[in-house]
Formats: structure tokens, sequence, C-alpha cells
């Protein structure tokens, strides 16, 4: 017999974009490159090589997430440790909501996310960084 999903990702999404902040491109844009601030992409190494990324941001795909926040893991990222506000962005802003709500009930603040993701970013003009063009293997 086939599960039934109960609370779909309509529902997931809700709830999340109620109890985080949203932040529009432009904002985002306005406080990118602050000291105090940290842009992190969670989307997957292969995203980032085909469109580009924020410059300066950080890169932490949306797997590992959890990991790196954890002070106690054996993964932990040294930067979620400091005193920023960290802004999650994806590709067009569901996972990152879903991500900053993980992060927050994780207990990192402050936290945001990019409504609309890298998407928006772009439409409002945002600066783009292409990753530098991989080496061919050798033998």
């Amino acid at each position: 017999m086939p599960q039934t999903i109960t609370r779909g990702i309509k529902a997931l999404l809700a709830e999340a974009n109620a109890e985080i902040e949203t932040l529009s491109a432009a904002e985002a844009m306005a406080i990118a490159g602050q000291d105090d601030v940290v842009l992190v992409d969670i989307r997957d190494p292969r995203e980032i090589e085909r469109e580009g990324r924020i410059p300066g941001s950080f890169s932490c795909t949306r797997g590992m997430l959890e990991f790196w926040i954890d002070p106690d893991s054996p993964y932990a990222k040294p930067i979620f440790q400091q005193d920023k506000k960290f802004v999650l962005y994806c590709a067009g802003g569901w996972r990152s909501a879903l991500a900053a709500k993980t992060a927050q009930d994780m207990g990192l603040r402050p936290v945001a996310h990019i409504a609309g993701g890298f998407a928006a970013w772009c439409e409002v003009g945002g600066p783009i960084e292409m990753p530098p063009p991989k080496r061919p293997k050798t033998d």
C-alpha cells in the first residue's frame, strides 16, 4: 500500500517562511560584502559551475549544512561559529527557506534566506562570479 504524505512541500515551505527572515534579492545585495554578513550558497557544485555564484559567498551544499553548523560534528566549519548574519540562497528560494528554518532551529542566529534565490539575484542585476575552469585531468 502506498504511503500517504500528510504534509507536502507547500506546507513545509509556508511553515518555514512564517518563521524565518526572508530578504529580497535587492535587500541581500545591499548587505552583501559587509563584514558581519555571510552569504551561504547551498546549491550543488554543478549548479555553481554552470551558473556562477554571488561573489564572496561561502559554498555549503544543502546535504552538509547541519553537519557544518553543529560545533560538535566532526565536519563542523569554523565560519558557522562566528558572530555574523547568515543569508542562505539556492537556485529559486525553496531549498534555502527550508535550510534557513533548519539552521535557525539548530540555534544559528541571525539567519535569513533570499526570496527567489540566485535567479532573483540575477534578475535584479546582482554581480556574478564564475568559478575558474576545471583543468583537464592528466595521466
